[in-house]
């Protein structure tokens, strides 16, 4: 008789200061990109569940929002309830920092965290150091801490290590049934992943201010004929936003929807109609019923 199979699997929750890495590091762990990216803080502003399941193990990650600092609107209030509610459940915690870099605000992140989880210090950008040599020192200095269950260099960008870090999470799972099914990629729904792609591309294309005083609700999104139709709309905060979102005639736009409309097709798998148009909804970060529904907890 066959021995059945045990089987992992447990919640590891992504956290950090903004700008570390953190969304990088879990789309290259799913190795799909669900969590949008780009080099500005507060890319990410939702929690998101990535899932991956490999043989007897299944690891779901939960990507959440750089946490701020800095109490400055409603929307940095919702962000930081999004990473506190996140690390209710999980069983493994991965403290994101920068090579060579642990400063007041990651001790900050690290003094919110769960007595009850392990965790681990990811310490990413590892191939940025000019001297390797100096990243085992480095090291060796933050293992001093005691709630460091253990520490793992990676380059998320280059994937570096991940296999590693991937096999030191196995052993703080527990024994127990999968959460999802095997073949299940992420618990939001198309929709959800549609307005993050098309905020990816917002983020990427406009100045370093616009950002964030932008926002992206899908109005109306249907597959008809294998051909997912999607409205969206661009929400800014102020009237004179718009015409930065759309550019010269229109061009800045059109990249921006061609960009977004392509990532789409590749992750959905099938071809993508995107409408867009651009909405000013003035104080919109600091209003908590507009953030409510543009889906922010």
């Amino acid at each position: 008789m066959t021995d059945p199979l045990i089987t992992r699997a447990g919640y590891i929750a992504i956290v950090g200061i903004p700008n570390v890495g953190k969304s990088t590091l879990m789309n290259r762990l799913i190795g799909a990109k669900l969590s949008i990216t780009s080099k500005k803080a507060q890319t990410t502003r939702h929690r998101i569940h990535g899932i991956l399941t490999v043989d007897d193990c299944q690891y779901v990650f939960v990507d959440t929002p750089g946490f701020q600092t800095e109490h400055r609107n409603a929307l940095n209030r919702a962000m930081n309830r999004s990473v506190v509610g996140a690390l209710g459940d999980v069983n493994v915690i991965l403290l994101v920092i920068e090579a060579e870099r642990w400063r007041e605000a990651d001790q900050a992140v690290l003094a919110k965290l769960p007595e009850e989880a392990s965790v681990i210090l990811v310490v990413n950008k590892s191939d940025r150091l000019a001297d390797r040599s100096r990243l085992l020192p480095f090291m060796e200095k933050l293992s001093a801490e005691p709630r460091f269950a253990e520490i793992v260099p990676v380059s998320a960008e280059r994937g570096e290590n991940i296999d590693t870090l991937l096999k030191v999470i196995a052993c703080y799972l527990p024994q127990s049934e999968f959460i999802f099914e095997p073949e299940t990629l992420t618990d939001r729904s198309e929709r959800f992943l549609a307005a993050e792609l098309l905020r990816e591309k917002l983020f990427r294309n406009l100045g370093e201010e616009l950002p964030y005083g932008i926002a992206v609700e899908i109005e109306k999104f249907e597959e008809v004929d294998g051909v997912r139709r999607i409205h969206a709309a661009i929400i800014v905060d102020r009237e004179a936003h718009k015409a930065m979102v759309i550019g010269k005639g229109g061009s800045r736009l059109k990249r921006i929807v061609s960009d977004a409309r392509k990532d789409m097709e590749a992750l959905f798998g099938g071809k993508v109609w995107l409408e867009t148009w651009v909405k000013v909804k003035s104080g919109w970060a600091d209003d908590e019923r507009a953030l409510r529904s543009l889906g922010y907890e």
